[in-house]
């Protein structure tokens, strides 16, 4: 398996190690992932997520070459301005999803899964002749997650402070040359960095022996994005999936929808399009069940005189909820919050219900 550069840190810190998408990495610390969430929660929590794909597309022409393969609006994007999007085929399933942040007129950063990368990055070759896309080795990316976020880390760079959600900046911390973003992956306030390998350990330590933050594993990873209502690929997203399905039409941009400036011209433009507009058999929503014990993915899902109508698709007990928070998809007559359900678990019946994501408020820094 791979490794990270914070890995030797990661067992000086006592950390369980498993595998992930051919890394092995940190699942929970000795405080364990309720401790590990919650304190993420109430202060700041610092996670290593430099097995994820960091890429670099640049190169004339590079802007509408890119678009032609997401259904973002990359020309309408500003410089240092990050946009959520999708890989999708030509059945309008999703490939992966992603992160793009435009750097400058031709150049972008774009942050892929960690299990996807090897594909995405022949998918980006693929669709972009002539363009350079190359991808960042030699950088770790780190992310520092909750309300306290902010304070630490314009401890470090101050310039940070005027940084709003989905914005991105290069500085130095520490006389390191960093590219730092305000966003993340637990519905929290929080940054990104993208900082060169053999300095990602001295950074963690400096953001470490700051009292407000502590180390968090995948497994709170986890439980803080379901409770965020967020997908996680090969889970909530995959090729047989829309983002209409998904809930993410809010995704495909307004100029790229039907009697948009640039309408379509993307894989899958066609159905997803037609989904828009009709609407889609099956919907992702959120359960919140009964009791303590959760309700994990592949469990089926029936309506109240037994039909199956759907399968959850993530699954845990969420700690600041405070019980069971499920993904599901379900039948689009099944979806609407309040909707009663049951939960097949070990072939016993247990009750959810619909209810609207997230299940938390996201508190992201929007200025």
């Amino acid at each position: 398996m791979k490794q990270t550069p914070l890995h030797a840190l990661h067992l000086e810190l006592g950390a369980r190690m498993v595998p992930f998408a051919g890394y092995e990495m940190p699942v929970q610390y000795p405080a364990g992932i309720m401790r590990e969430h919650l304190h993420t929660r109430e202060s700041a929590g610092l996670f290593d997520v430099s097995h994820m794909g960091q890429v670099l597309v640049r190169g004339a022409g590079a802007t509408g070459a890119l678009e032609r393969m997401v259904p973002a609006d990359l020309v309408a994007l500003a410089p240092g301005r990050q946009t959520y999007s999708l890989f999708t085929n030509a059945e309008g399933g999703v490939l992966d999803d992603l992160i793009i942040t435009r750097w400058s007129d031709d150049t972008f950063f774009v942050v892929v899964n960690a299990g996807c990368k090897e594909q995405d990055l022949a998918h980006l070759r693929a669709g972009l002749p002539g363009i350079a896309v190359d991808t960042l080795a030699g950088q770790a990316l780190l992310a520092l997650q909750g309300p306290r976020a902010a304070a630490v880390m314009t401890r470090f760079a101050p310039a940070l402070a005027s940084l709003v959600f989905m914005s991105g900046t290069h500085c130095e911390i520490g006389g390191v040359a960093c590219f730092v973003t305000r966003s993340g992956y637990t519905g929290e306030d929080g940054f990104e960095i993208s900082v060169p390998a053999d300095a990602a350990e001295a950074l963690a330590r400096r953001l470490l022996a700051c009292p407000e933050v502590m180390p968090i594993g995948l497994g709170a990873r986890d439980s803080l994005r379901l409770e965020a209502g967020l997908c996680l690929y090969g889970h909530d997203l995959d090729p047989q999936v829309t983002p209409v399905e998904a809930g993410l039409q809010w995704a495909i941009a307004p100029a790229r929808r039907a009697g948009g400036a640039r309408a379509g011209g993307y894989p899958g433009a066609a159905r997803i399009a037609a989904q828009m507009q009709s609407g889609p058999a099956r919907r992702r929503i959120g359960l919140l069940g009964d009791g303590k014990a959760p309700v994990r993915e592949g469990s089926v899902l029936t309506d109240l005189a037994g039909r199956a109508v759907g399968e959850v698709c993530s699954g845990g007990f969420g700690p600041t909820v405070g019980g069971p928070v499920m993904m599901a998809y379900v039948e689009s007559a099944c979806a609407a919050p309040g909707t009663q359900l049951l939960a097949l678990v070990r072939d016993k019946p247990r009750p959810v219900t619909v209810t609207k994501m997230p299940f938390v408020p996201q508190r992201y820094h929007r200025g």
